[in-house]
């Protein structure tokens, strides 16, 4: 039996490909394009979010442009991408309109990937082309911080903010600081006024490496940082069985292929006149471009984010997988129900919270989407921060009374940092996500006597205490560090669905 053929240009060239039911091929007009869009990262988000939407600009005729993609290090994916000349497949599953929905459609809006530790110079090439408008980001909620280390004279700096500050100051210079080659810089990273913050850390830079005064009046002239909200949930891979069936239907290999549900949201904070300068945003009613974004991002990342760094831990310390597993589960699903429309939207001041968190609760039970517990605790601890503590904080602010439920998961959370999930995961020769934040936690466990209920009880309100972790001191929540010592002592005596059980059984205070 001969291997199916790896998608690429020449295959989508192809009569092959026209038998493939259902497949959204890229217009030939729309393969080649110039490159226009810098993106730092590679990774699956980006794939079925922003290279969707500059792929229907381009299929519209509204952008007419591709993206190269510039990843910290050259990878199997990196050289997959090459090798596929930029292609990959979306699929778009889901129930649009209570019914259930499948789209295919192979992408062209990537040209190429380049890897800024392997392929520096390439990079700054790029930051030399004339034909450069727009750089995007996403590289992780951590991945906009200051990195005092970092060196102008690196192959590259070590930090993203590092590498966009030597990339736009190679790009100031080459064309004299002409304010027409400025750029505008789209950050995807889930933290507030994300644009904002990465403008102010490319500055600090550039002081301290005292760059000359033309390249900060360029930045300040030239180059526009927006604030973003971004809201798709993308898996990522299929599994195994569903690539192979994806292989058998369209006749070629992909090793890219991406998963997403129909939902997105791409809040853009700006003006007309940043709509005209990135032509995009035209293309899709989902891309919003206001003057203010701050209700949409509180409300997704406080619901939807919130929901799934909440409840994760005690879905997979109840031995579940996936989210629609969570959402399903008769326990899990109950209790994540119950923080979401009980505590986190009642302690929100934004339009329409309930109705959005009815529908983040549809979207997390798409049958078709995998999106696996696991991953959502990468940088779990700061996602806790970011995602989970504003809530708490609200909440008993507003009732005097600790949220019950975000109290339980919170319980789950610290009793799932001790890690025998992890070591089972690491022992099966599973991948474990990073979450450097949460090594205080899992510290704090090791001095502890796991046979003394006090002890343990000691720990959630030391944990609950530890301003470093969570901006605030959540003992400060009415009785939420007693609530959260309580739960934890019966995680660990009872289990978690036992705990969990006693948790449900108990009359809700309204």
């Amino acid at each position: 039996m001969h291997a199916r053929p790896r998608l690429s240009r020449d295959l989508v060239a192809s009569l092959a490909l026209d038998r493939a039911s259902g497949l959204e091929l890229p217009p030939e007009e729309t393969l080649g394009l110039p490159e226009r869009v810098v993106q730092f990262g590679t990774g699956a988000f980006l794939r079925g979010f922003v290279e969707y939407f500059i792929d229907e600009a381009n299929r519209q005729g509204t952008f007419d442009g591709s993206i190269v993609a510039v990843s910290s290090t050259g990878s199997t994916r990196d050289a997959v991408l090459n090798e596929q000349d930029g292609l990959f497949t979306l699929a778009i599953e889901g129930v649009e309109a209570g019914a259930p929905r499948q789209r295919y459609r192979i992408v062209g809006s990537l040209s190429r990937a380049l890897s800024a530790r392997d392929e520096w110079d390439h990079v700054l090439a790029v930051a030399r082309d004339p034909n450069i408008e727009i750089i995007i980001s996403n590289t992780t909620e951590v991945g906009i911080v200051l990195d005092e280390r970092d060196r102008l004279d690196a192959q590259p700096p070590s930090s993203f903010p590092g590498k966009l500050t030597r990339f736009l100051l190679e790009r100031a210079r080459a064309f004299e600081y002409e304010t027409s080659r400025g750029v505008v810089v789209i950050p995807c990273e889930l933290i507030d006024d994300n644009g904002d913050k990465l403008r102010e850390i490319v500055r600090a830079l550039a002081r301290r490496w005292k760059l000359e005064p033309a390249f900060t009046r360029w930045l300040d002239e030239s180059v526009l940082f927006c604030n973003t909200l971004v809201d798709r949930i993308v898996p990522g891979a299929p599994v195994p069985e569903e690539a192979g069936r994806f292989s058998a239907l369209f006749g070629y290999r992909d090793g890219l292929m991406t998963t997403c549900e129909p939902y997105a949201l791409f809040a853009i904070q700006g003006d007309d006149a940043l709509r005209t300068r990135i032509r995009f945003a035209d293309a899709d009613s989902r891309i919003i471009i206001a003057s203010d974004i701050q209700p949409y991002r509180e409300r997704k990342v406080r619901v939807l984010n919130g929901a799934h760094t909440i409840s994760v831990p005690a879905a997979l310390l109840a031995g579940l997988e996936t989210v629609r597993d969570a959402v399903s589960d008769e326990r899990i699903g109950r209790f994540m129900r119950r923080a979401m429309l009980d505590e986190i939207v009642p302690s929100l001041d934004v339009p329409d919270a309930e109705s959005f968190a009815h529908e983040v609760l549809e979207r997390f039970a798409n049958p078709y989407i995998r999106h696996a517990l696991i991953d959502i605790t990468l940088y779990g601890t700061t996602k806790m921060r970011v995602r989970v503590v504003p809530s708490i904080v609200a909440y008993a602010a507003r009732t005097g009374r600790a949220p019950a439920a975000l109290a339980f998961g919170f319980a789950a959370y610290i009793a799932f940092m001790r890690g025998e999930v992890q070591t089972e995961r690491r022992a099966a020769g599973l991948a474990v996500p990073d979450d450097p934040a949460g090594e205080r936690v899992r510290d704090a466990w090791h001095a502890i006597n796991l046979h003394s209920n006090d002890e343990i009880a000691g720990l959630a309100r030391e944990i609950c205490a530890d301003r470093e972790l969570w901006g605030t001191d959540l003992t400060a929540a009415a009785g939420f560090a007693d609530a959260v010592a309580d739960h934890l002592v019966r995680i660990r005596r009872r289990g978690i669905r036992a705990a969990l059980e006693q948790h449900l059984t108990e009359p809700v205070t309204t």
